[in-house]
């Protein structure tokens, strides 16, 4: 198994709320794309609003090996996703590793 865990802050100036709508839109782009990529086990984005969090949102992912997040990464609905993911972020931090 393979986690893939993606940190990001929205762009500055974004309310609470336009917050919440972008982390609703991006779970909307990219969490189907699990029925879509053979070997996807698990795909989630999460918004979280603790005061102890340095990032405004997360994609924690699962597959079931290095191939099937490679095939996710270059999979048109990722690609496409991606640019909507660009366009409300900033400070990406990623960290992919084998259970």
């Amino acid at each position: 198994m393979v986690k893939h865990i993606v940190l990001w802050n929205f762009v500055e100036g974004f309310s609470h709320e336009e917050k919440a709508e972008a982390a609703k839109k991006m779970a909307a782009l990219l969490e189907p794309i699990k029925e879509l990529v053979p070997g996807a086990v698990d795909i989630r984005v999460i918004q979280n609003d603790m005061s102890s969090s340095n990032r405004d949102v997360a994609l924690i992912s699962t597959f079931d090996t290095a191939e099937a997040l490679a095939a996710y990464q270059c999979h048109p609905a990722h690609v496409e996703a991606g640019k909507y993911v660009r366009s409300v972020t900033c400070d990406r931090a990623c960290i992919d590793y084998e259970l």
